[in-house]
């Protein structure tokens, strides 16, 4: 299945250093995934649902089917513990053209996407912070028959920025890029958990009404719209998928991949029910659904109890959480080109490691590189939603390969198998292909998915260029 390539170097043939404990693993679970979604998608939740109770059972649904999912990679993680994480997966099982597809979208939208949107995130909370001052350049551009405004300003450097420091440490070797991340989970769990503690403690409780119709969101009702708030959802639990990417680097990967992946989700989930509960604790319906990023839900929350020094508290602290989540993309998405590179199906440099820090340095860069670029092009919601819709479909075909080796490869080692087979990855793959079709079925979030699957169909040629020999 492999494109043969030419001489192999030197830096092709060093290999990829297990550095990563038990506590690291689980961090980059936890902390690739708790970002800035459950900072700022609740507000949109409300107006989409219009109530609490349905806002609580979108996070619980877009919980349970991200658990069911991470259950199943469990086992392929444990299975195929190798950098590259579904690209393996896929790879193994479909072959080449899938696993290619699968790693051009990551490339193009999934992980340099999702680290575009977080560092968007991060400078969106920055400049609300020190302050942004007016847009360097401002045009209307119109794509389609669609106009839409672009600027470039102070928070666009500021999220270029986040992506090349992350980058360059993350460049210093996987060991030091885990402690980073070790670091920056602790941190922000602390830090939402005060928060959470400090509303439950000191603030008064409100009643839970319906929302207004006036601040719904127009033309959404029934599954509809819980759909399109699970999609909301979803973003902020994205990442589960993550960590096994880099599952070359794991140590003792068949024990540590199944107990980070399943109890990093349990913590997570757990953590945000507890934090829209105390956002629906402190706060009515009415201002949760009329909160924006520049006034998050979490900061008015937080001011029933500290009053004037919320905003600063709260800003600190979803800055850091983005900052751990931005880490964990970055270093985690970088092994799948490495992967692809080090089979013959993307540039052979990109495959090459540093002779000192064992780093994929030139998969860092170029990742790095095209992340800033769709952070100075793009809108925080465009980017989420063009990455959530296209990871989708490829999480239900990887979820679905496990029926495919388990009978192809039935007498290989399993050191874990998934937790209610076969009845967990059929209902994720079921309720991933409805929530696909509901987000194409939805006006308001159709553009978005319809160019993702463009950009996947982008990596066809690409691919054909890749098989004819090997890249340079």
């Amino acid at each position: 299945m492999a494109v043969q390539g030419g001489d192999v170097s030197s830096a092709s043939r060093r290999e990829l250093v297990r550095g990563l404990g038990t506590i690291n693993t689980l961090s980059l679970v936890v902390g690739t995934i708790i970002g800035t979604g459950i900072f700022l998608k609740a507000a949109v939740m409300a107006r989409d649902v219009g109530s609490p109770q349905l806002v609580l059972a979108a996070w619980v649904a877009a919980g349970v089917l991200s658990l069911a999912g991470a259950l199943t990679y469990a086992e392929l993680g444990a299975l195929l513990p190798r950098a590259g994480g579904e690209y393996v997966y896929l790879r193994t099982a479909y072959g080449d053209l899938p696993a290619f597809l699968f790693g051009w979208m990551r490339f193009t939208v999934g992980g340099s996407g999702s680290a575009a949107s977080l560092a968007t995130g991060f400078a969106i909370f920055f400049t609300a912070l020190v302050g942004a001052g007016p847009p360097w350049i401002a045009r209307d551009v119109s794509l389609g028959g669609t106009t839409v405004h672009w600027q470039l300003g102070a928070p666009q450097a500021v999220a270029v920025g986040a992506i090349v420091v992350f980058s360059a440490l993350n460049a210093l070797g996987v060991v030091f890029g885990g402690h980073v991340q070790t670091l920056l989970t602790v941190a922000k769990v602390t830090g939402i958990l005060g928060i959470v503690g400090g509303v439950f403690a000191f603030s008064h409780g409100t009643s839970w009404t319906a929302l207004d119709p006036a601040l719904r969101t127009p033309g959404l009702t029934g599954v509809s719209a819980f759909g399109v708030a699970m999609l909301a959802a979803l973003w902020a639990y994205d990442g589960w998928n993550n960590m096994p990417m880099a599952a070359g680097e794991v140590k003792d990967p068949a024990r540590t991949i199944p107990r980070a992946l399943v109890g990093g989700m349990i913590v997570v989930l757990a953590v945000y029910l507890s934090v829209n509960l105390a956002y629906f604790h402190s706060l009515p319906v009415q201002e949760i659904a009329g909160a924006t990023a520049a006034s998050p839900v979490a900061t008015r929350a937080a001011q029933t109890f500290l009053g004037p020094f919320a905003t600063q508290a709260v800003t600190i602290a979803i800055m850091i959480s983005i900052l751990g989540a931005l880490n964990g993309a970055i270093l985690t998405g970088a092994r799948v080109p490495f992967a692809m590179a080090r089979d013959g199906l993307f540039f052979r440099r990109m495959g090459e490691l540093t002779e000192r820090t064992h780093a994929p340095a030139a998969s860092l860069l170029v990742q790095g590189a095209w992340a800033s670029a769709l952070a100075m092009l793009g809108t925080f919601d465009q980017l989420t939603n063009y990455v959530v819709f296209s990871n989708w479909i490829f999480y239900a075909l990887t979820t679905a390969s496990v029926f495919v080796l388990r009978r192809r490869m039935p007498d290989a080692p399993r050191p874990y198998r998934t937790i209610g087979y076969p009845v967990t990855p059929i209902v994720f793959v079921l309720a991933a292909i409805w929530l696909l079709y509901n987000t194409l079925a939805t006006p308001s979030s159709r553009a978005e998915a319809v160019v993702g699957l463009v950009l996947i169909a982008l990596g066809l040629p690409l691919y054909a260029w890749f098989r004819r020999g090997p890249a340079q």
